[in-house]
């Protein structure tokens, strides 16, 4: 029996693609060759060899038109990524195609990102490491890139999923207090003591560092907006390792510019890889290129995961664990 014919749009862990390439009649992009960016031509190859799955990325534009494109052949797609924001995921249904993402296996990775940035952003790390390379640096001095402390300080965690909850056990290792706001409270053996919020003016009077960690779409776009940003305690740190879509460019910076907000720390941008021009002018951000699952054991954790949806489906004809279509 033939392999099925399985679409790689980009390049990923060695691992992962000996797998692909053992299984299945695997069409690699081991070069990160850049048509991956255009829908069009992802939907062509598709064509062109009869894919009946299609192993996609964050950012690859999956949207109705390119559906529209696939070949009647294409009968799942599997994202490297948990986030489906690139999907169009009713345009999927409707054709009975399946959609699967990679939840659970990133989360640590994630979380220990946003606190990596947190850090950053209270102890000036970026600041400090551009005056080294910059060669500028003249010894140690005891007022030279004052930062603060994040022990003792309230943590603002938006967005109490898997992520938020393992960044809230990290930051309790630090001596901070957390709060979190979300839908609804969440049980008091998973909260551990951390304080709800059921308002975002009652959430964001509170905190002094506020990480964000929402889903995307039109609900939460530019959610962190000059009224809300108005709202947190002066001085409050700012990092999101979640959507870019959800923060107001514009406002953040006039945020950071005026000093109500002292730093933040973004790893993902509205429109990525295009960055808002105006962080690029301020030395009070810290600018990362959406690492938050990039270690060696998560992203072959995501490959595995994305592997074990398409085998679900097109090798045993079974429903496949992640589907989300």
């Amino acid at each position: 029996m033939p392999k099925p014919a399985l679409l790689v749009t980009r390049r990923l862990p060695p691992a992962i693609e000996a797998r692909a390439a053992r299984d299945y009649e695997a069409h690699l992009n081991s070069e990160d060759a850049p048509w991956f960016r255009d829908g069009a031509a992802i939907a062509a190859r598709a064509r062109e060899v009869q894919a009946a799955g299609i192993l996609c990325a964050a950012g690859d534009p999956m949207g109705e038109a390119t559906i529209a494109a696939l070949p009647p052949s294409v009968r799942i797609i599997a994202t490297f990524s948990v986030g489906t924001d690139h999907i169009a995921l009713q345009a999927a249904r409707a054709r009975g195609i399946v959609v699967t993402n990679t939840p659970e296996v990133l989360s640590f990775a994630t979380a220990e990102l946003a606190l990596t940035l947190m850090l950053m952003a209270a102890r000036r790390a970026g600041e400090g490491e551009r005056l080294v390379r910059a060669g500028a640096w003249e010894g140690w001095a005891p007022t030279q890139l004052l930062g603060v402390t994040l022990e003792g300080k309230r943590l603002g965690i938006l967005g109490f999923g898997r992520i938020g909850r393992t960044l809230a056990g990290m930051a309790r290792g630090l001596g901070m207090e957390i709060h979190y706001r979300d839908l609804r409270p969440a049980p008091a053996e998973v909260a551990q003591g951390a304080i709800y919020h059921d308002s975002d003016a009652s959430f964001l009077g509170a905190i002094d560092v506020l990480s964000m960690h929402m889903p995307g779409g039109e609900a939460t776009r530019r959610w962190l907006n000059a009224e809300r940003l108005a709202l947190l305690r002066p001085g409050a740190i700012v990092v999101n390792t979640g959507r870019g879509s959800s923060v107001d460019d514009a406002a953040l910076v006039a945020a950071l510019r005026s000093g109500h907000v002292r730093a933040a720390g973004l790893d993902v941008y509205d429109g990525e890889p295009r960055i808002f021009p105006g962080y690029f002018e301020l030395e009070n951000v810290v600018l990362l290129p959406h690492l938050g699952s990039a270690t060696v054991e998560t992203r072959d954790a995501m490959g595995r995961r994305a592997l074990d949806n398409l085998d679900a489906l097109l090798l045993r004809g079974q429903t496949p664990p992640d589907a989300l279509t």
